[in-house]
């Protein structure tokens, strides 16, 4: 085969809301100062007992049931995930033993933010490369966990949730070439460090960083895949702030694209953000099938992934 395609996508969002006006009961904020900085209204939170590999696997198999494709089939696993709670086993051998597979390759992967198309474009080539037929690929945090709720600046940022895909081989590829990459000396910009393990960014520099690179990072995207910004059908970026995501979309000329704004009602769900998104425009068929859609995720590292894909 000489490329894949996505089939089937799916998410989970946990029922607990959290609102910006319960927000203001635990932290000094209220719910104009958070929506005129970030656009945020409100965000899912996981309960106390639900783990990253349980949302994970509820999306994956909302994602494979919609793929109507036999599970035994699946032959790689990927998740993509920095708040996974233990080192071992990784969060996709318990998502495929969850899931009834068989023998697929199972694997994490930890870029944060950008960690779903980091995701999505390694197993893409995994494959090109014939040693896989059928993916999984999956964005889920549990950030949560790793929340200070005394810091207003950054526990109006966060939600829970997971997002998945499926894909398969296919004669005719519908996913665009990976532009990846990195800034080093910008690394510790978004950060879960030791010993608090608590959520913390340099939100300045990460917001002028995206507005003047990712502009040119994304053209950049769009040429690999021989697209322009006009034939685009969709605009799904990672769901940080809704002041990133609309110059950016508008910047970039996407002028009848549908962009995401998940944001608003599911706050930052780093590597799930983009999965999320995309699923929920294709659940209300606000993207029509085949439609090419710009996937771009920055965040932790600092890195960033993005690619062109074709909307199942």
């Amino acid at each position: 085969m000489s490329g894949s395609k996505v089939v089937a996508l799916g998410h989970y969002q946990p029922e607990r809301v959290l609102t910006n006006a319960e927000l203001a009961t635990m932290v000094e904020t209220n719910d104009e100062w958070i929506q005129s900085r970030v656009g945020i209204k409100e965000r899912r939170i996981a309960a106390p007992d639900e783990q990253v590999d349980e949302m994970a696997w509820r999306a994956a198999d909302k994602a494979i049931a919609n793929a109507g494709i036999d599970k035994t089939e699946i032959d790689y696993v990927i998740v993509a995930t920095c708040t996974a709670l233990d080192r071992s086993p990784n969060m996709a051998a318990r998502v495929a033993a969850r899931l009834g597979l068989s023998s697929p390759a199972a694997i994490d992967m930890n870029t944060a933010c950008s960690g779903f198309a980091h995701a999505l474009a390694t197993a893409d080539h995994a494959i090109r490369a014939g040693a896989a037929s059928k993916a999984v690929v999956i964005g889920v945090e549990k950030l949560s966990d790793f929340t200070d709720w005394t810091d207003r600046t950054t526990c109006v940022l966060i939600g829970d949730g997971a997002g998945a895909a499926v894909l398969v081989a296919s004669d005719e590829p519908e996913i665009g070439p990976v532009v990846w990459g990195s800034v080093p000396e910008m690394s510790d910009a978004v950060r879960i460090e030791a010993p608090t393990n608590q959520f913390a960014q340099e939100g300045q520099s990460v917001f002028r960083w995206t507005t003047t690179q990712l502009p040119v990072i994304a053209r950049q995207v769009c040429e690999k895949a021989g697209v322009t910004p006009e034939e685009l059908g969709g605009v799904i970026l990672h769901q940080a702030n809704l002041r990133i995501i609309e110059p950016l979309a508008k910047r970039l000329g996407a002028v009848n694209a549908v962009i995401a704004r998940d944001v608003v009602e599911s706050g930052n769900t780093s590597a799930a953000s983009i999965p999320i998104a995309w699923s929920k425009l294709v659940e209300k068929r606000e993207i029509p099938s085949g439609a090419p859609v710009l996937l771009f995720g920055f965040g932790g590292g600092l890195s960033y992934a993005g690619q062109v894909v074709r909307t199942p």
